[in-house]
This record gives structure tokens, C-alpha cells and sequence, in this order.
């Protein structure tokens, strides 16, 4: 199916609870860094199809600090733009297209989900609602995983499309991280991406950063494993 960038990573120990500094910044880093914990597995998807995405660049930034300094954590990109328009008469037999066949065995495969949207119209885009209804079929295979979402565009840096985003994760089961929310101003100065839509302002790359620690830091709490 489509492109994927991903970074594959052992974890290291994780030091003893009692020992443990509190869950702020440097205990999500440490957590995220330690041994004896699983790799986490996170599909992300982009809402934007253009190849110069500002939201195609915040995943592209993901994994690259995938491979630097978030250790444990494996990110997937799922391509969304083969996805056909939803449309139940392509369900045969229980089966579906061989294309949603696909994108729904990469999100069920995953331990949480990153999302990358603009805002179209004070909500999600086309593309990204299309490819949420196909893995909403039954079996749901959105279910109970925890999410997190980060979004580019203009004055409100896509705000509005994640408060859409997560009213409707409830009805999918979706469990978001509340903090840190990440809303680029793609247009605000510093300049955030370069020609080609990749991610250059180092304060941005931090907040990416500290919100893929937080996924971390909660789907390891949701699986029961710290």
C-alpha cells in the first residue's frame, strides 16, 4: 500500500519505581528510553494528500526523532490516498477492497494511532474522514487504542479540525492524550517548513517530541505494562 517510514529501536531497563523521577518531562524521556519495555507500534496518519504537507512534515519530523532520542517507539506511515470513497456496495461477503483490506490490517497491527491533519472547513479533510469510516467497519478496528494528534495550518494552526477529530474518537473508542496539544502556525514566524514541507524550527521539533513521549508514556499505561 503505501509508503512507510519507520524506526525500530530495543528499549533499555526501566529503573525501579521508587526511584522514579515524576512523570513531567525528564520521567517521560527516561521512561521512553528504559530497557524491559515493549516497542510500541504507532500507525500514523496523515489527512493531507498534498506531497508538500506541513502534516505529511510533522510525521516525517516523528520518526526522525523516532530514530534519535525517542527510543522505543516504532511509527508507521499509513498511506491513505488509494483508499476508495467509502461506499458499502464494495463490501463483499464480509470482505473488503484489497486496499482497505490493507489499511485496516496496519491500524489493527498497531499499539496507538498519530494523526497529522489540516483543518478543511472548521473539521477534519475529506481523505482523513473517508479512511476513519473504512477502519470503522465492523470490526472496528479503531477500538481502544490510545491516539494523539498534531496539526499545521493557518491562524489556529488546525485546532478546530482536532476538537473534530476528537469528538469523533469517542464513538470509535479512540482514547486521546489530552496534554501536550500541538497546533502549528504554519505561517507565524520562525519559519517552521522549508520549501519541501519538512519540519526545521527546532522549538516545533521539541513539542513533537514531548508529545510522542506522552503517547508513549500512556499507551504503556493503557497496556498495563508500567
Amino acid at each position: 500500500m503505501g509508503q512507510c517510514f519507520s524506526s525500530r529501536t530495543q528499549a533499555t531497563p526501566i529503573v525501579a519505581a521508587a526511584e522514579s523521577p515524576p512523570l513531567g518531562k525528564l520521567g517521560l524521556e527516561e521512561m521512553a528510553m528504559a530497557t524491559g519495555n515493549p516497542i510500541i507500534k504507532v500507525a500514523a496518519v496523515c489527512g493531507s494528500l498534498r506531497k508538500g504537507s506541513f502534516n505529511r512534515g510533522l510525521i516525517r519530523a516523528a520518526v526522525q526523532l523516532c530514530n534519535e532520542s525517542v527510543k522505543g517507539m516504532e511509527i508507521d506511515y499509513v498511506d491513505i490516498g488509494d483508499l476508495p470513497f467509502l461506499n458499502t456496495d464494495l463490501e463483499v461477503n464480509g470482505t473488503y477492497p484489497a486496499e482497505v483490506e490493507a489499511f485496516r490490517s496496519r491500524i489493527l497491527q498497531a499499539d496507538s494511532v498519530l494523526f497529522a491533519s489540516p483543518e478543511y472547513n472548521y473539521s477534519v479533510t475529506g481523505p482523513l474522514k473517508n479512511a476513519i469510516d473504512w477502519a470503522s467497519r465492523s470490526p472496528n478496528v479503531w477500538q481502544d487504542k490510545p491516539a494523539a494528534i498534531m496539526s499545521a495550518g493557518g491562524a489556529f494552526g488546525g485546532g478546530r479540525s482536532q476538537y473534530h477529530l476528537r469528538q469523533v474518537g469517542v464513538f470509535l473508542d479512540l482514547h486521546f492524550i489530552n496534554k501536550p496539544e500541538l497546533f502549528v502556525q504554519a505561517f507565524q514566524p520562525p519559519q517552521k517548513f522549508d520549501s519541501e514541507g519538512n519540519l526545521i524550527d527546532p522549538e516545533t521539533k521539541e513539542r513533537v517530541k514531548n508529545l510522542l513521549l506522552s503517547l508513549y508514556a500512556f499507551t504503556l499505561r493503557l497496556k498495563n505494562t508500567c
